[in-house]
């Protein structure tokens, strides 16, 4: 998988679960958490939720176009295709390094993207991660998938 051009277009927040989030230019992801005040960050598998912006252009139509954190994506991706990475893959973003821990998800009841378009990618395309190793990612920061050799 070509990851030359793999880098981070977005970092987004939000206080609250099943809403889009906000940009915002860095965040510190720290280690077994995820993104310092984001709702769904805490102790558990889904620390941080990714989603390529290639998955966000399937979705689009000339009627309807969204912005980073529509789908309450933490980090914004361009250049990889998330959703075919293997569970345990290790991508290393800014100083931080986040372990793949599920790909997809159910759509919860109630979802505000779901109502609002009627249908979400996250479901499909989106991945999430743990934090492995903690630190700052910023928007524009290189992507890089991790070999077998824990090159960290």
């Amino acid at each position: 998988m070509d990851t030359i051009n793999a880098k981070v277009l977005s970092i987004n927040i939000s206080k609250t679960k099943g809403v889009r989030k906000e940009q915002i230019g860095q965040g510190l992801f720290k280690k077994d958490f995820g993104l310092e005040n984001d709702a769904h960050a805490g102790k558990w598998h889904r620390q941080v939720s990714l989603l390529a912006v290639e998955s966000i252009r399937k979705m689009e139509n000339e009627n309807r176009k969204f912005a980073f954190g529509d789908f309450a994506e933490n980090i914004t991706t361009q250049g990889i295709i998330l959703h075919e990475l293997p569970i345990g893959k290790k991508l290393k973003i800014g100083d931080c390094i986040l372990e793949v821990s599920q790909i997809g998800k159910e759509c919860h009841k109630g979802c505000a993207i779901k109502q609002s378009v009627g249908k979400c990618i996250m479901p499909y395309e989106g991945i999430f991660a743990k934090v492995i190793k903690e630190g700052v990612i910023k928007t524009g920061d290189e992507i890089k998938i991790l070999g077998e050799e824990n090159e960290y």
